[in-house]
């Protein structure tokens, strides 16, 4: 065993402690058990206090046990203090879009367990979204990916009991709808050297990580830690426009980077409808309000967003 003190930040909606304790129980069998402390998560606060209190207890890893937004909430406190801490990540929900990317075991809590407490941890970058909001801004971190139009409202469209009974099936059943909702609006974008460029757009996603459920990768470039977030804006509008979008990802930056893998990496194509950019920060406005997330999380409409990175801003296992 690679450490001594372990702290574990469960969300009791995903699962009960009685079976993280048995699935650790297992991870455990046969080693010298280190020193566990369980915090628990609230309603009001999906992890932060929590990550705190693992860090006042002295923890040297600290376990995001729960959905995106458990992990979310951990990685951005560990990132926010400059903790020493590591990061694992015993994924519960349906998207589990972090450990997904990174290659941690899903649907079995004993192999996740073994993962992180005995795997060596990588550093990954954390981008932060400083968003305006009625309330004032607020910023938030985000390790997998952000932004609006069809990704926020599968997000904010898809039924919570259908969620629970299809896992990440049921986003598929709510893309329909995200598209519908999701109108062209104008949009400007001020990139790290002031420069300004005018688009039309009903998708934007800045990501880390580049690849959804049922591995769907929307951002073939994408490396959580190369110390840049990858852009794309998607601007299609009648099947004319969705045909150029679906050509672009399926082959463009799909099939046909697959068959030339052999040779030399070339950056992501742009189209008509879908630009590809790389950044390490980006001023975002918009005409009209969109609701925007941050790995899953809805946090309200919004028209000015501040995005930038934090290279290796959290080590993960």
């Amino acid at each position: 065993m690679s450490t001594d003190r372990i702290g574990i930040v469960w969300n009791p909606s995903k699962t009960t402690r009685e079976e993280l304790e048995s699935a650790l129980g297992k991870a455990l069998s046969g080693q010298e058990a280190p020193e566990v402390r369980w915090f628990e998560t609230s309603k009001d606060d999906p992890g932060r206090a929590a990550t705190q209190e693992a860090l006042d207890a002295g923890s040297d890893v600290v376990l995001a046990a729960g959905g995106d937004g458990t992990v979310r909430a951990v990685a951005e406190h560990l990132a926010d203090t400059d903790a020493g801490a590591e990061l694992g990540v015993i994924p519960l929900g349906t998207g589990n879009l972090l450990a997904r990317n990174l290659g941690i075991p899903l649907n079995d809590l004993s192999a996740a367990f073994t993962r992180a407490l005995t795997g060596v941890a990588q550093s990954i970058d954390v981008g932060w979204a400083e968003v305006t909001l009625p309330e004032g801004a607020q910023r938030y971190a985000f390790v997998v990916m952000a932004g609006f139009g069809i990704d926020a409202h599968m997000i904010t469209e898809t039924d919570d009991g259908l969620k629970d009974r299809a896992g990440w099936l049921a986003y598929v059943e709510s893309l329909g709808r995200a598209v519908s909702a999701s109108e062209v609006i104008g949009i400007r974008l001020v990139d790290a050297g002031g420069e300004a460029s005018e688009e039309q757009a009903h998708t934007l996603l800045i990501g880390n990580c580049g690849m959804l459920q049922g591995g769907i990768t929307l951002l073939p470039d994408a490396n959580p830690s190369d110390g840049e977030l990858d852009l794309l804006v998607l601007s299609a509008d009648g099947i004319t426009g969705w045909m150029d979008t679906l050509r672009n990802m399926a082959w463009d930056n799909g099939l046909k980077r697959l068959l030339a893998r052999g040779d030399a990496a070339e950056s992501a194509e742009s189209s008509d409808t879908a630009v590809h950019r790389r950044l390490t920060h980006l001023t975002i406005e918009l005409d009209e309000p969109r609701v925007f997330e941050v790995d899953g999380d809805d946090i309200g409409e919004t028209t000015r967003i501040e995005v930038s990175i934090q290279p290796g801003g959290v080590r993960v296992r």
